[in-house]
C-alpha cells in the first residue's frame, strides 16, 4: 500500500479548502458585477456566467480533487 506522509495530506486539505473559498469568492464577484453598480452602471449580465462558473467550481473542484487523489481499492 502506498503510504502518504502527513505533509501531503495537509497540503491536499489546504488545496481543497482554497478551491472552495476561491469558488465562493468568484460567486460573490459575479453577483456583484451582475446586480450592482460597482463595476458597470446598472449591472451587467456578464456577472451571471461568472457566478455560475464559481458555483460549479466551489462544489465541483473538491470532488474532482478527491476523486483524483483516491487510492485504488485493494484486491
Amino acid at each position: 500500500m502506498n503510504e502518504i506522509d502527513e505533509a501531503t495530506w495537509r497540503h491536499r486539505f489546504i488545496l481543497m479548502n482554497l478551491s472552495r473559498i476561491g469558488g465562493t469568492i468568484m460567486v460573490l464577484i459575479g453577483l456583484l458585477v451582475w446586480q450592482s453598480d460597482k463595476f458597470v452602471e446598472g449591472g451587467s449580465i456578464v456577472g451571471f456566467p461568472i457566478a455560475l462558473i464559481g458555483l460549479v467550481a466551489s462544489f465541483g473542484a473538491p470532488r474532482w480533487l478527491a476523486r483524483k487523489w483516491r487510492t485504488p481499492p485493494e484486491q
